[in-house]
């Protein structure tokens, strides 16, 4: 890998996620002028920005010449992985985060849900064009739920149009609109070039490397378009909008699953091929860790920092694993081992005496 690869690959990152704020910000103002809510916008365009750079990578990589199948599915794995033990790990270390009952009873099910769905449909070891189809469909059907439910609570058009007006400020509004529709397009333009060298760059440094694409996008691919979602849970749970961190991280996961993966199977003329190493390992940890969502937001309804740590401490051993798994490390054996028969059921019992307590005070309080 030669020096300008690299620049052009940390370039890649820094382009993604410029135009993926500049997408979202303007999306926002426009839907803000169309009278939609505030609720809306969160669950729907925001979810979609945030989700913005995995789908430009991931959609890039199937088109690539040769096509990079193994980045592709291993973006949208990684990144979702890294939303629950990265992200929410960050955001909790800040601070403790609340959790909503909404969250509980309906996204994370949701979440769940659909990760059982996606793996079953990679046992056969490809997503087809027509189950990428279905995912995408679902992520029609999810949206426009969102909206229904949004909807109701929302300001009147009259109180968004006052808001949209004050924030122009002496611009008027059609030439705010037209400057907003050119940052939009400039946004997704911006997020097309860093996605094309994003994928170049990790493909030179997974061949410099010798290690395989699925983890270059597991990892290095996965963390940085995570980084939208880092920055939103980040500043939220700095300014006090802890809940919005965690439905950010959960929003984001379902569309990751129905909109990118669904659109790139669809995309593909072969579908999305999945390795063996990915169906075995990397498609149950991203199921898992899904499930491992339920106990520690059910526990108090907020994720504590002890709670963020062990996040994060299972993210840093996810990655450790994969890379001495990848390189054929003579260790990879006696560090699976560790964490099979000590360190994941000592968590379990933990969070199964947290989940225990929590019922019994609940069923105390009726």
């Amino acid at each position: 890998m030669d020096g300008l690869t690299a620049v052009l690959f940390v370039f890649g990152f820094g382009l993604l996620i410029f135009g993926a704020e500049l997408l979202v910000r303007r999306a926002s103002r426009l839907a803000t002028a169309a009278g939609i809510s505030p609720l809306v916008i969160g669950v729907t365009i925001v979810a979609y920005g945030t989700s913005a750079p995995e789908a430009a990578v991931s959609i890039r990589a199937v088109w690539a010449d040769p096509p990079e199948p193994g980045i592709s599915i291993g973006n949208v794995v990684g990144s979702n992985i890294a939303n629950i033990l990265l992200v929410l790990g960050v955001s909790a270390a800040l601070a403790p985060l609340a959790v909503s009952r909404t969250v509980i009873r309906r996204a994370v099910p949701q979440v769940i849900g659909i990760s059982l769905v996606v793996w079953l449909m990679a046992l056969d070891g490809v997503i087809s064009r027509l189950e990428g189809v279905f995912l995408f469909g679902g992520s029609l059907v999810y949206t426009a739920g969102a909206i229904y439910r949004g909807r109701k609570a929302g300001p009147t058009f009259e109180e968004e149009i006052e808001a949209y007006s004050a924030e122009s400020m002496r611009i008027p509004i059609a030439l705010q609109y037209v400057i907003d529709v050119a940052l939009i397009i400039v946004g997704l333009a911006l997020m097309v070039a860093g996605a094309d060298w994003l994928v170049d760059g990790a493909t030179a440094i997974a061949r410099s490397l010798g290690v395989s694409e699925l983890v270059i996008g597991l990892s290095i691919v996965a963390i940085g378009t995570s980084l939208p979602e880092v920055a939103t849970s980040v500043v939220a749970t700095v300014r006090g909008k802890r809940d919005i961190a965690v439905g950010n991280i959960v929003g984001s996961n379902v569309f990751n699953l129905l909109l990118v993966l669904g659109l790139c199977s669809a995309l593909s003329p072969i579908g999305i091929p999945i390795s063996t190493n990915a169906l075995k390992f990397d498609l149950p940890i991203m199921v898992g860790v899904s499930l491992l969502c339920w106990p520690i937001f059910y526990t108090g309804q907020v994720i504590s920092r002890l709670e963020g740590g062990l996040l994060l401490s299972y993210y840093v051993a996810y990655l450790l694993f994969r890379f001495l798994q990848d390189s054929q490390n003579p260790r990879t054996t006696q560090f699976s081992q560790f964490m099979l028969y000590l360190v994941i059921p000592v968590s379990v019992v933990i969070l199964a005496i947290q989940v225990l307590r929590q019922w019994r005070a609940s069923r105390l309080e009726v």
